[in-house]
């Protein structure tokens, strides 16, 4: 298989907007596809404002940063990516938008061209069934934030080719990642993990046991996590964490993914964490303070 000399990136959002930086930053030719040339621009900014952060914390050069923007390009066309080596799709989570991507550009895209998803949840062997790639199509995802977490999970189907894995493999560790294998079963490695973790959390507040802030508090005082499950939960998505439950639970059937009432109800209300400014905790202060959930 030919080596990766250009990525495509389906989505420029949080997880977009990281892998397209920590992919440019690595010196490959990067082009994001977007919707729109509004929503490109804000995925730049976003990229020009992190690679910024790192040059003030001394972590890259300015001639570093200039590099990698230099290798950064935007489009709306789907047909934009078709001379890359790899695309990753970091776009909403929903199979059927997934699948329609794929499908489109399978269509356009030579069949060297490697595709990669970046779900956290959905199953890699359906998007790839959907494709006549299957054998060239595996799951990496990554995890938030792109350009500061070492993690990707590489996820290998039953239908992925030994040469599509080794060449994944590569390609995650020649961006300074450090690669885990798992197999292509609902929320993979760390979600399978986290996400129960998170959910009795939640019941644990819903039946008052604790307040948001003491649950926080015992968890990084005293089982030494960086930050609490409620502080996770805001920075992952609350309505991230709802979908990946749910599909989780779909699958094992397992009263543990099942996402508890106060979970949904945040959804609806819109209340899904740091990104909107309000989710388990109220982010439009100078400090965080816990949202009043009516418990």
């Amino acid at each position: 298989m030919d080596a990766i000399r250009k990525v495509g990136v389906l989505g420029c959002g949080l997880m977009g907007s990281g892998i397209a930086e920590a992919c440019a930053t690595a010196g490959y030719a990067t082009v994001v596809r977007e919707l729109t040339d509004e929503l490109s621009a804000r995925g730049r900014a976003s990229i020009e404002k992190s690679l910024g952060r790192a040059v003030e914390r001394g972590k890259r050069t300015a001639e570093e940063r200039d590099a990698a923007l230099r290798r950064l390009s935007f489009a709306t066309r789907l047909e934009d990516l078709r001379d890359c080596d790899l695309i990753i799709e970091a776009v909403v989570e929903e199979l059927k938008t997934k699948v329609e991507m794929f499908q489109a550009l399978d269509a356009i895209t030579p069949p060297r061209t490697l595709f990669a998803s970046n779900t956290s949840s959905i199953s890699i062997t359906e998007m790839a069934a959907a494709t006549r790639r299957a054998d060239r199509m595996l799951g990496l995802h990554f995890f938030n934030p792109v350009p500061v977490m070492k993690l990707v999970e590489v996820i290998r189907t039953v239908l992925t080719s030994e040469e599509t894995f080794e060449t994944a493999m590569a390609f995650v560790r020649s961006l300074g990642k450090d690669p885990v294998v798992c197999r292509d079963t609902p929320g993979f490695l760390a979600n399978r993990l986290l996400v129960p973790y998170l959910l009795d959390s939640i019941r644990a507040l819903e039946s008052g046991v604790a307040t948001v802030t003491d649950l926080d508090k015992t968890m990084v005082l005293g089982c030494g996590h960086p930050m609490g499950p409620f502080t996770l939960a805001d920075f992952v998505g609350i309505d991230t964490l709802y979908r990946i439950a749910e599909v989780m639970y779909n699958e094992f059937r397992d009263p543990r993914y099942a996402a508890p009432p106060l979970l949904k109800q945040m959804v609806l209300a819109g209340y899904v964490g740091k990104k909107t400014g309000k989710g388990f905790y109220d982010y439009s202060g100078e400090a965080p303070v816990p949202t009043r959930l009516g418990l």
